[in-house]
């Protein structure tokens, strides 16, 4: 059975252009994944930490969003320039990005709300 160090999950839940809650797959075709995924490979990471497509994971209004276990990081309005430093800085040395980190008080905030 494989042993990740970490498991990074991408949401590419895809919604109309203009819906309230906003869309982490703005175009469609996975591309945030993609990058995560050819930035693991470049720096050999692959197969010790893996990056998946994941469903909405409720965080719409912070995304695009990004879930890194087991470290339970999430991360928040990611693009793509900021993948070679969450994989860097977070993946390989350990340091959370404040910049990105959606606060706990924020996770699920929707939910809280009752909406």
């Amino acid at each position: 059975m494989p042993q990740f160090t970490s498991h990074i999950f991408v949401c590419c839940n895809t919604r109309a252009p203009g819906h309230s809650r906003g869309c982490c797959n703005p175009d469609g075709n996975g591309t945030l994944r993609d990058c995560f995924k050819r930035e693991l490979k470049r720096r050999n990471l692959v197969p010790e930490v893996r990056a998946n497509q994941a469903g909405c994971l409720d965080q719409c209004e912070l995304g695009p969003t990004v879930v890194i276990y087991p470290q339970g990081i999430w991360y928040g309005h990611v693009t793509l320039d900021d993948v070679p430093r969450i994989v860097e800085e977070t993946i390989e040395r350990g340091v959370v990005l404040d910049d990105l980190l959606i606060p706990d008080a924020l996770l699920n905030a929707r939910k809280l709300k009752g909406s």
